[in-house]
């Protein structure tokens, strides 16, 4: 990333301060984390330090008051070295505290964003289900109303931070007989399963939320990347959820997960272009140092041509990317440069690591270089928040809409 119209002197100093962040204290324990699946408190607590848990958010909320722009470049920087790091960032606020901020009202706001635009407990939220993943419409968590409060019942299926969360964002159908509109939102609270973890780091735990009985985490899944990141289920069983726990009005929830939706998928944008860009640095840097028939591997053309073309789409990939994201800074519509963005940039992340490890040689096949767990990490982009195959129905259906309006 270099000077372009997207980016102004500040966001050049996020961006080194989180690459500096990303190098000295992610780089060194990315393949560790990798391989023991752990979740890495100490980094998260670093980063709720640096103010990477609340970047677009208010000082007044807690957050660290940036921009769309700052918290893109975040996620990017911070993917090139480690995507579960960066996967952390982006959920727990794109996913987990945006809904609260756009949609919730002012006692929501101020009771729970604090908590999560400061680091001190990680958010998630609640969408896919079992037999609920690309129809999102076919929600199955059900939440009737008793009194002064619902209680809902259901399943989520690989929610990040469904673990070591403690703030949930969560739908739920309110009127079986509306579909789509008799769906809701909620704002639900557990403890976090890693308690002795989060007390010994001092950060994830806070005494003042009370969770809400029946309301738990599953099994950690077992996943081919992005494996420091924490992916349960999230199992309702007849959990009594206050009335004021209600976010917006009733029948909102699948419109605002939309919305949610369309700016996450900036976010995995972000996500894969700096797993692409991480790629990338590592071939050429090898490619000019690799010497075969007595010259550095990256003198042969062949080699400089793929090299070449991968430089090409990243650069496109990050207009993509920034391009989208400021639409969405600037109050204007992002549906469709959201989706563009987000399955560009997910489909380069799996070109760009296949390439890097192909020019790694059998080195990039051994887990003593990063390309692997890079190519490993790449491949959920093109499945989370919407699959390349939702993304193109998406940018189809913003095409008939324009041509309708022409």
């Amino acid at each position: 990333m270099h000077d372009s119209l997207y980016f102004s002197e500040q966001h050049l100093a996020v961006r080194d301060m989180v690459r500096s962040f990303a190098q000295q204290e992610v780089a060194p324990v990315a393949a560790r984390f990798d391989e023991s699946q752990e979740f890495p408190w100490e980094n998260v607590k670093k980063m709720g330090e640096l103010g990477l848990l609340g970047i677009p958010w208010s000082e007044e909320l807690g957050g660290a008051g940036l921009d769309t722009i700052s918290f893109m470049i975040a996620i990017e920087e911070l993917a090139r070295v480690c995507a579960s790091h960066s996967i952390t960032i982006s959920a727990h606020t794109t996913l987990g505290t945006s809904p609260i901020v756009n949609f919730g009202n002012d006692a929501q706001k101020r009771r729970y964003v604090p908590l999560l635009a400061s680091g001190a407990v990680l958010g998630g939220f609640g969408l896919t289900e079992p037999n609920a993943g690309s129809d999102a419409g076919g929600t199955q968590t059900t939440a009737v109303k008793k009194g002064s409060h619902y209680v809902l019942n259901g399943s989520k299926r690989f929610i990040t931070h469904a673990g070591v969360g403690e703030i949930f964002v969560v739908t739920a159908v309110t009127d079986p007989s509306k579909g789509t509109k008799g769906i809701s939102s909620f704002i639900v609270t557990k403890e976090t399963c890693d308690l002795e973890a989060a007390r010994a780091v001092g950060i994830g735990h806070d005494a003042s939320l009370v969770p809400m009985p029946g309301f738990t985490s599953g099994r950690k899944e077992d996943k081919l990347g992005w494996r420091a990141s924490d992916t349960r289920e999230l199992i309702f069983e007849d959990v009594e959820v206050p009335a004021e726990n209600l976010l917006g009005i009733e029948g909102n929830g699948f419109v605002n997960f939309m919305r949610t939706l369309d700016s996450g998928r900036i976010g995995i944008g972000a996500l894969s272009l700096g797993i692409a860009q991480g790629a990338f640095d590592l071939a050429l840097r090898y490619a000019t140092t690799r010497k075969q028939f007595g010259q550095p591997i990256f003198e042969f053309q062949g080699l400089q041509f793929q090299l070449s073309d991968l430089a090409t789409e990243l650069e496109a990939a990050r207009h993509l990317v920034y391009h989208a994201a400021w639409l969405a800074q600037a109050g204007r519509p992002y549906g469709k440069e959201a989706a563009m963005a987000k399955l560009f940039a997910s489909e380069l992340a799996m070109r760009a690591t296949i390439k890097a490890i192909q020019v790694h040689g059998g080195y990039g096949y051994t887990k003593d270089y990063p390309v692997e767990r890079m190519m490993r990490d790449a491949k959920i982009g093109e499945i989370g928040e919407g699959t390349s195959e939702i993304q193109r129905i998406v940018i189809a259906r913003h095409l008939l809409k324009e041509l309708g309006a022409a």
